[in-house]
């Protein structure tokens, strides 16, 4: 019998699923998900927000390029993954972080940690939480060098930068629930910004809900066994842009519904290990590294039978016990 199909075999890495759903189209997604972040740093602590973003979007895309071109494989510039990881990354730096920095953290993300290990869809970890370890362990006082509110906010500042203790730090005043929800405090994002781009991952289905929210929910309920306050642990530190942005990334979390909620208790747990008794005030970066770096461990102790699986292994065991007797 002739085939008639003229669909071709490919041999690539999953997921092997056609369908209309392409890497730019979910990439132009998470980029729409991000604008209100974007926005938000520009009014919040102005023009050096807006700089600093474009110089890591533009080194993370020119760092892709220039590796296609040097390693004579398709460009992938193209599929809008590398204006992700610029995005991401200027959302956790300083505004106040000298560029050449901001340039390093780039490299760092696209070179070392996504195309050293095959490119997108084979990197270890999410790119940016790593470039921004590598930042605040080898420049860890630029890394701390919060600006102020000077955007266009009422009562903004003006001040260029300032070393503040993170509502984070033991001994810190607590903030009043609204700065904390609006980002308006250095270092700090904006929580509603990034819950509306969480809204949209939403309804266009590129993220579900069970990552973030096991996460977050996570740290509610330790913080509320240690008596931390929850409103300054989950719209503090990153947590809510970690949750959203890195946690979901489809190569570095679980496939399974299981092994997605082991992957968030894990990640709640680690952030609040470290946050209430380590010596760092930060936890939500570290604990995505970690997890990542156990996410295949998982998808091996929770992937589903196949079709058929369990049938057939009752049906080979039937056959032993068969011809034992």
């Amino acid at each position: 019998m002739e085939h008639t199909t003229k669909r071709p075999l490919v041999l690539s890495t999953p997921p092997h699923v056609f369908d209309g759903i392409t890497t730019q189209k979910v990439m132009l997604n998470v980029v729409i998900a991000l604008v209100p972040t974007l926005i938000a740093s520009f009014v919040i602590f102005g023009w050096r927000a807006l700089l600093v973003t474009a110089v890591t979007t533009a080194a993370c895309v020119l760092f892709e390029y220039l590796w296609c071109l040097l390693r004579k494989t398709p460009q992938t510039a193209g599929d809008l993954s590398a204006v992700v990881t610029g995005l991401l990354l200027a959302f956790n730096l300083p505004s106040t972080i000298p560029l050449y920095m901001a340039v390093i953290g780039s490299f760092v993300a696209i070179v070392v940690v996504k195309e050293l290990f095959g490119g997108i869809g084979r990197n270890f970890a999410n790119p940016a939480i790593v470039a921004r370890i590598v930042l605040s362990v080898s420049f860890t006082a630029a890394m701390t060098n919060y600006a102020a509110p000077q955007g266009f906010l009422p009562g903004a500042t003006g001040v260029d930068a300032v070393s503040s203790a993170t509502p984070l730090a033991p001994g810190a005043a607590q903030l009043p629930f609204m700065d904390l929800l609006f980002g308006v405090h250095p270092g700090e994002t904006c929580g509603i910004a990034i819950l509306l781009g969480f809204a949209w991952l939403l309804v266009t289905r590129t993220v579900t809900f069970t990552i973030p929210g096991v996460y977050v929910g996570t740290v509610i309920v330790c913080s509320l066994l240690t008596g931390h306050d929850v409103a300054t642990q989950v719209f503090s530190g990153g947590l809510l842009l970690c949750a959203v942005f890195m946690a979901t990334d489809y190569t570095t979390s679980p496939t399974t519904f299981k092994g997605q909620v082991i992957f968030a208790v894990g990640l709640g747990l680690i952030t609040c290990l470290i946050r209430f008794w380590g010596n760092m005030n930060e936890g939500a970066a570290y604990s995505i590294l970690l997890m990542n770096l156990v996410v295949p461990y998982i998808d091996s102790l929770t992937a589903t039978t196949p079709l058929g699986g369990a049938k057939k292994r009752r049906f080979a065991r039937a056959r032993k016990e068969g011809g034992e007797q």
